[in-house]
Order: C-alpha cells, then sequence, then structure tokens
C-alpha cells in the first residue's frame, strides 16, 4: 500500500497542473475518479514547495469547470430524450438523472453552488443545467465558486495534513506515524462526507414519493 501511494503521489507531481485539471474535470463528468485521491496529493507537494497552493486550487476549479461544462454541453444538444434513453450505457442511469433534475428545480441556480460541494451530485449537476438551459455564464460561474471552494478544503487537508510529513513517502513508518498523529482531520472530513452522502440519498429517497 504505501509503494502504491507513493507511485501516485510521484505521478501528480510529474503531471502538475495540467494533470490536477485533467483528472478534475474527468472527476466532473460520469467517470468516477474521486477529487479527494486528486487534490490532496497535489496540495501535500504545494506544502514541499513542489507546486503552488493556489495553484492547485485554481486547476481543480478550473478542471471541475471545464468538465461540467462538457456535461452541459452534451445535455443541450442532444436533449433529454436522448439521454434518458442511453445514458444507462454511459454510467448516467434514469434516476441519477431525475436526482440532479429534481436538485436543480428545488434550489435553482444556488442548488449548482451546494452540489459542487456534495458526493453524487457534484458529478451530476451539469446534465440538467444543460437541459433547462441555464445560462451559460451564470452556471459557469458559479460552478466555478463552489469548485474553488471544494478544491480549496481538500487542498487545505493535503497541505496542512499530509504536507507536515514530508518524508513519508520514503518511510512506511513516517506514513504510520503521521496517520495517526494527524487523523482526527481525516476522521472529521470523512464523517462530514458521509453525512453529506446520506444527505443526498434520503433526498432521493423522498422524491419519488413526492413525484
Amino acid at each position: 500500500m504505501h509503494e502504491l501511494i507513493r507511485w501516485w503521489f510521484e505521478s501528480v507531481l510529474e503531471w502538475g497542473y495540467v494533470g490536477v485539471f485533467v483528472l478534475m474535470a474527468i472527476e466532473s463528468t460520469i467517470v468516477p475518479i474521486p477529487s479527494e485521491v486528486i487534490i490532496p496529493p497535489a496540495a501535500y507537494w504545494a506544502a514541499q514547495g513542489k507546486l503552488s497552493f493556489w495553484g492547485v486550487v485554481l486547476s481543480g476549479a478550473a478542471g471541475s469547470t471545464f468538465g461540467s461544462a462538457l456535461c452541459y454541453a452534451l445535455t443541450y444538444t442532444v436533449g433529454r430524450a436522448f439521454v434518458a434513453r442511453w445514458g444507462r450505457y454511459f454510467l448516467l442511469p434514469p434516476d441519477k438523472l431525475d436526482l440532479a433534475e429534481r436538485w436543480l428545480a428545488d434550489y435553482a441556480v444556488g442548488g449548482i453552488f451546494f452540489a459542487r460541494l456534495l458526493p453524487v451530485l457534484r458529478h451530476l449537476i451539469g446534465f440538467p443545467a444543460g437541459l433547462v438551459r441555464v445560462p451559460f455564464a451564470r452556471f459557469c460561474a458559479v460552478t466555478f465558486v463552489g469548485s474553488f471552494v471544494w478544491s480549496a478544503i481538500l487542498a487545505w487537508v493535503g497541505s496542512s495534513v499530509l504536507g507536515a510529513h514530508p518524508d513519508m513517502l520514503n518511510n512506511p513508518d513516517a506514513m504510520r506515524a503521521a496517520l495517526q498523529h494527524e487523523l482526527m482531520p481525516f476522521v472529521l472530513f470523512v464523517v462530514a462526507m458521509g453525512v453529506a452522502f446520506v444527505f443526498v440519498k434520503r433526498y432521493a429517497s423522498k422524491a419519488p414519493a413526492a413525484a
């Protein structure tokens, strides 16, 4: 596991800002690459002076916005009937599309911002925005702000928690000690993500009855 983590961290450093941008763009589509494994490693290198903290945040936010814009453009172009019929073949089944549509209908443009902070929804929100023709400039602006906040949170975790232990990639014992001493921020972060996930699942389960 230590060697795998080390390989991933070194790969993120090699790819640099472009890699962060591309991976976060993919993360904001239907491809399940968690942002939690993209931004923190890059922020770790920022803490070591190899990258810029705000460069990582901006790259992540720009990539997320670009990926969401692609989703927006897709549904804007092909329409809901096409996505409802064929979406299941590219990881967008009808239930996920319905969830994102209901979220946008309930919370309007402000929901786009908060969707960027929630699991599941942050990958999907671009699709209904294109379907209902949310003004593109407004969509991109709100998406960028929400993505910037999310990227900054992840970068803080990577920089302050992981970055404080520069030797952990070369020493498995140092990595173990770092995680043991700095475990609380990780625990709080995981708990917060768990609460957000439960919120989304409960929202999704209630929506069919309401419909």
